[in-house]
């Protein structure tokens, strides 16, 4: 049995400028963003893409859960079966009007009243393995899956109800 290559890369590291209006990605392009929105659990960003697959991107930064979720506005020629993506890693405010994320290899697609799955264990292993995070961390990102995993399942697999049980209301556009 052959085992495909895993990319093995530092953990990808975001900022959320919410006076500048900018996204500044894991690569360092700085985007334009057309709406942040500051909860008590967390912070919400909208803004167009240039990416192949998608024009648009919504997503929460739920620090508490050590989540950020994602809505995809795929291009209809790549249109996805999921309803929310799920990262995995550390997301806080680390300034008046700054935000930092970064990921830890995993990811839940969330297929709402029917399944999650979970993504990129093996991103994971290797990152833990080549000494790119650690295992506090490490371990933080697979205890954090399995909470969540559980929690969507436990209500109907609704990543929304899930939410909703813990007091958090998510609004889109």
């Amino acid at each position: 049995m052959t085992q495909a290559s895993v990319d093995i890369h530092r953990p990808k590291v975001e900022y959320f400028d919410l006076a500048g209006l900018t996204n500044t990605d894991p690569k360092g392009f700085v985007r334009p963003v057309d709406r942040y929105w500051a909860e008590p659990w967390g912070l919400y960003m909208a803004r167009t893409s240039d990416h192949q697959q998608f024009h648009y991107i919504e997503s929460w930064l739920l620090p508490e859960l050590s989540l950020r979720a994602t809505v995809f506005h795929y291009n209809p020629e790549h249109r996805r079966d999921q309803d929310y993506y799920l990262d995995l890693g550390e997301y806080a405010q680390v300034g008046p009007t700054k935000w930092k994320s970064v990921d830890h290899y995993l990811d839940i697609v969330v297929r709402t009243g029917r399944e999650t799955e979970l993504l990129d264990v093996d991103e994971l292993l290797a990152a833990h393995a080549a000494g790119l995070i650690g295992a506090a961390e490490a371990e933080a990102a697979v205890a954090h899956a399995a909470i969540a995993i559980d929690g969507i399942a436990a209500n109907g697999y609704t990543f929304e109800g899930w939410l909703e049980s813990l007091g958090i209301t998510l609004t889109w556009l």
